[in-house]
């Protein structure tokens, strides 16, 4: 099954609602990337416009934590109605108990993998996850270039979802998604595609998603 999850870190921020309401009939997620500016550095949404971004959505909530303290705040945003939390591995002190908070609050629980993080250190707590997300660019900025160099990282956990967990993990890349590079991360194995840029930038995003389902689909 292909998901495709828009970002809105490109979208117009004054006018969310009517920017979620151009790719909601063709979109699987709301993919809502939150950042701290300082485990990377930029910032977009603090938890209490997440909080307003998540009940104005008619889209579920793919949240994607770029901050420094998940390990106290990830929950919060499942118990803000988020449908999936996602946390960054290199973030988190206590990646398994935050999973199982995240879990406990009611959302799926996903952990993200910055492209210098190899993937055998999730080894540990893929028992706890639901989604696996590979960054093919460093996280932090839409916009940039797909790192195609990430595609074995992405083959790599496809192999260990497959062969331990029966492919029951979704494999989720993230950044530089477009008609052409979404067909190699597909190929690689992903199942679930964050595209921000190449959708809101646009004329048609709603159609562009529907192109981009396509694409993956037929490769």
């Amino acid at each position: 099954m292909v998901r495709i999850c828009p970002s809105i870190l490109n979208a117009d921020r004054s006018n969310l609602v009517g920017e979620i309401a151009k790719i909601s009939k063709e979109s699987d997620y709301l993919h809502l990337d939150v950042m701290d500016n300082i485990f990377v550095p930029n910032k977009t949404f603090t938890l209490e416009e997440s909080r307003k971004i998540i009940s104005d959505s008619v889209l579920p909530v793919d949240a994607h934590l770029m901050i420094a303290n998940p390990d106290q705040e990830a929950h919060l945003y499942a118990l803000a109605g988020a449908s999936s939390v996602t946390f960054h591995l290199e973030a988190s002190l206590q990646p398994a108990a935050t999973a199982s908070n995240i879990s406990q609050a009611g959302a799926r629980v996903g952990i993200a993998l910055k492209p210098a993080t190899p993937f055998h250190l999730l080894a540990p707590i893929m028992q706890y996850i639901d989604m696996v997300l590979v960054m093919s660019v460093e996280p932090g900025f839409g916009g940039q270039s797909f790192m195609s160099e990430m595609m074995p990282k992405v083959a790599e956990a496809r192999l260990e979802i497959d062969e331990k967990y029966f492919g029951k993990i979704w494999l989720q890349v993230d950044g530089g998604i477009t008609l052409q590079t979404i067909v190699a991360a597909k190929r690689a194995g992903a199942d679930t595609f964050v595209a921000g840029s190449s959708v809101f930038n646009a004329p048609d995003p709603g159609e562009m998603v529907a192109l981009l389902r396509n694409a993956a689909s037929i490769n």
